[in-house]
């Protein structure tokens, strides 16, 4: 029972020893833990903080590490390295038990086993629980539950000193152990790769780590498998590929994975159906193979489907509609409202100006009078919520439409269970990603009318794929391409230089103070710098009145460097939001106020990647976070999931409006430079922009219309699955 663990992380400055007097706080999801330290012949207790799993009040411990002042709780002792021993004394041993440990045993059993067993109770708990019957009151239950908990206890801790030796974090334990239980030294030993797709948080590279200290070869075939699959992932995620020419993947994944190209190619061939499709010189990995094939396949079905809205004069509804709302269509929109109310499913797609919100409220006029099953969509929280303001209807994130199911981890709404619409509106469908369009389409039923609205244009999805392009150019649904700025737009200064710089010419950067298109001359990054400081700090509220958190949004193509998007961020917090009660937590400093940004969709929480908030509190064991009109709690384990915000790229930034955007434009940012990036960034502001550089960086960006390659099947597989797919076969797919 004496057995000493030994966890080592880094160099040590001082040595502390004594018995955990009590455990004040534990993250579970990662091990942090802030406990209380007694010292031999020493009263006062020590508070330490550190990466401590599985650490229990009454173990002995030798703690390495610094001093540090926490600017709340004061002097702390931060934990680098750290041995464990089970309590050896009376007392430890009684705190031990007393600690939670199991289950219906506190204080008062604590007493009566250590005052029956004393300095042995550790050993008999161990090697002869049997001898428990020997406490008066404790049954089979409390004995078998105590013996349990010790044993978890125990492989816990076992798992975390064999990981430690493989120089994994400790914090990893946890999960591998609930993944696995007693199981998991042996199962990481057999394949450590199966980590990274079956333990939530270890990917390929933590996973690839602790193989080849086990002793797996490079070219090991567990490796390569593994590797193939992380290196195609890594290609969706980072370049929004949903497959990739094997040819040109052989090539990289031998350079990530530092093996020869014929291991590649050999592992390649032997896993083309089980873990990845080949198809004309591509392979994909399996999920997005069956995304984009049943895409296709929904988009079809909706497409030649019967709808459940009765046939309609569409020419004499549009005359109609500008009577109802007091316009008079331009020809082209004229167009695109008859367009759309005669295809079963039609694309919209245009600039800022060209009259896309005024069709969708023609439209829905028309389809209220048909209907009361229309439904309205977007991609984000913020493209919803601007989607509700146009048509003063309500309008739902695609996530909540489709409603999380967090039994299973998939969505509700389904085949199955589908969405009760007869007619749906999707806006801001350039930002819809291949994973979620499968989703979407498998849930609508094929009586639905669609109309599907977006700015081919715009960035493409973060996520991977281009499905709006897609969809448009496999020509087997009805487009309508808007050109034409509408007359009211065209006394913008915005509107007109983004139709501009979308056609290559150069804008009109020349305007007056009261103009809504502005442009400041700089020559180096830290000049620029300066001049965004000044601007968003002083000047643009001083002339406009705006806020300069809520109002002003500063938007950047790169993230490092001087006028990157973490440097702005950090001198914007400094500038608008100072504090000297930060919280500092995996390298990034946390105000209350500050502004800041969802990096990932969180089900459990009902937020999602590009959701803007402000941090409304910090406490002990987290932040809260007010987006719109809900509070969301963090802790601290969570804080990864949010950066700041002052400043952030123009991709997350896709789909979201602000009253005034700033935007440095500089040639220290040449890899990002392009027209489709300058373009979506300047159609974010809705009152003024401000380009703040270079106007070299300016012609850099709009000369560069190569847009990189997105390499996708979904054109293809609709193409050819139209082929073979007759109208009349609708009714064999329908549901609902």
């Amino acid at each position: 029972m004496g057995e000493m663990r030994v966890l080592k992380f880094f160099a040590m400055d001082e040595e502390l020893a004594g018995y955990v007097d009590a455990i004040v706080y534990s993250q579970p999801e990662n091990g942090f833990t802030v406990a209380r330290l007694k010292e031999p012949k020493k009263k006062e207790l020590v508070t330490f903080v550190g990466y401590l799993p599985g650490l229990l009040a009454g173990e002995n411990v030798l703690l390495k590490g610094s001093w540090k002042t926490h600017p709340s709780h004061g002097r702390q002792f931060e934990v680098s390295e750290y041995t464990v021993e089970a309590p050896s004394d009376i007392l430890g041993i009684q705190k031990y038990l007393e600690s939670g440990l199991v289950k219906g045993i506190g204080p008062v059993y604590a007493k009566k086993i250590v005052d029956h067993f004393g300095s042995e109770t550790l050993d008999i708990i161990d090697k002869k629980p049997e001898r428990l019957f020997e406490i008066d009151g404790l049954g089979k239950k409390k004995i078998r539950q105590l013996k349990e908990c010790w044993d978890t206890q125990r492989s816990i801790r076992e798992v975390m000193v064999f990981l430690r030796s493989l120089g994994a974090s400790p914090g990893y334990a946890q999960k591998i152990y609930k993944q696995y239980g007693d199981e998991s030294i042996a199962k990481v030993k057999e394949n450590p790769y199966r980590l990274a797709k079956e333990v939530f948080g270890i990917g390929f590279k933590m996973a690839d780590t602790i193989a080849l200290k086990l002793g797996f070869a490079l070219h090991s075939p567990e490796r390569l498998a593994a590797g193939i699959e992380f290196v195609l992932w890594e290609l969706a995620s980072s370049d929004g590929h949903t497959c990739y020419p094997l040819e040109g993947f052989i090539p990289i994944a031998a350079k990530m994975l530092e093996v020869e190209e014929p291991l590649i190619e050999k592992e390649v061939k032997a896993l083309i159906n089980v873990q990845l499709v080949e198809q004309d010189g591509k392979i994909w990995l399996k999920p997005y193979f069956t995304y984009e094939q049943s895409i296709a396949k929904d988009l079809l079905r909706l497409v030649h489907g019967r709808q459940a809205i009765r046939p309609i004069d569409a020419e004499k509804a549009a005359d109609w509609t500008q009577t109802q709302l007091s316009i008079q269509f331009a020809e082209q929109q004229r167009k695109a409202v008859i367009q759309a109310l005669t295809d079963k499913v039609h694309i919209i797609t245009g600039g800022p100006g060209t009259g896309k919100s005024t069709i969708t409220n023609a439209v829905l006029s028309v389809a209220q009078k048909l209907t009361s099953k229309i439904t309205l969509a977007a991609p984000t929280g913020r493209a919803a919520k601007r989607l509700t303001q146009i048509t003063r209807k309500l309008a739902f994130t695609i996530h909540a439409l489709l409603e999380m199911d967090f039994a299973s981890g998939g969505f509700k709404k389904n085949r199955e269970n589908p969405i009760d619409c007869d007619y749906l509106i999707l806006d801001e469908a350039s930002m819809i990603d291949t994973h979620l369009l499968f989703y979407l389409l498998r849930a609508i039923p094929t009586k639905s009318k669609i109309l599907i609205v977006g700015d081919i244009d715009q960035l493409p999805s973060v996520g991977a794929g281009t499905v709006l392009r897609d969809l448009i150019q496999s020509g087997q649904i009805g487009v309508t391409r808007l050109t034409e700025i509408f007359r009211q737009a065209k006394g913008s200064k915005i509107i007109t230089n983004a139709h501009l710089i979308n056609q290559g010419e150069f804008p009109e950067i020349h305007t007056h103070e009261r103009s809504d298109f502005h442009f400041i001359a700089a020559e180096t990054p830290e000049a620029v710098s300066q001049i965004i400081l000044e601007l968003v700090g002083h000047e643009i509220p001083r002339l406009w009145k705006y806020d300069p958190i809520d109002d002003i949004q500063v938007l950047a193509p790169m993230k490092r460097g001087v006028v990157g998007v973490e440097m702005l961020n950090a001198a914007l917090q400094n500038l608008l939001n100072p504090s000297n009660q930060p919280l500092m937590r995996v390298g990034r400093r946390f105000h209350v106020h500050d502004k800041v940004m969802q990096i990932k969709n969180n089900y459990d929480k009902n937020v999602y990647n590009g959701d803007i908030g402000r941090i409304s509190a910090i406490q002990d064991n987290g932040v809260m976070v007010r987006f719109d009109e809900k509070e969301v709690e963090y802790a601290l384990s969570e804080l990864d999931e949010l950066i700041l915000a002052y400043a952030t790229s123009v991709h997350k930034y896709q789909g979201s409006e602000c009253p005034c955007i700033v935007m440095p434009v500089h040639t220290s940012h040449f890899k990002l430079l392009q027209r489709n990036l300058l373009y979506t960034a300047v159609t974010r502001g809705k009152k003024q922009v401000y380009l703040v550089g270079m106007t070299k960086a300016i012609a850099i960006a709009i000369h560069n219309n190569q847009v990189q390659t997105r390499f996708t099947g979904l054109e293809k597989a609709i193409t050819e699955m139209a082929k073979t797919f007759q109208a009349d076969t609708h009714h064999q797919l329908e549901f609902a």
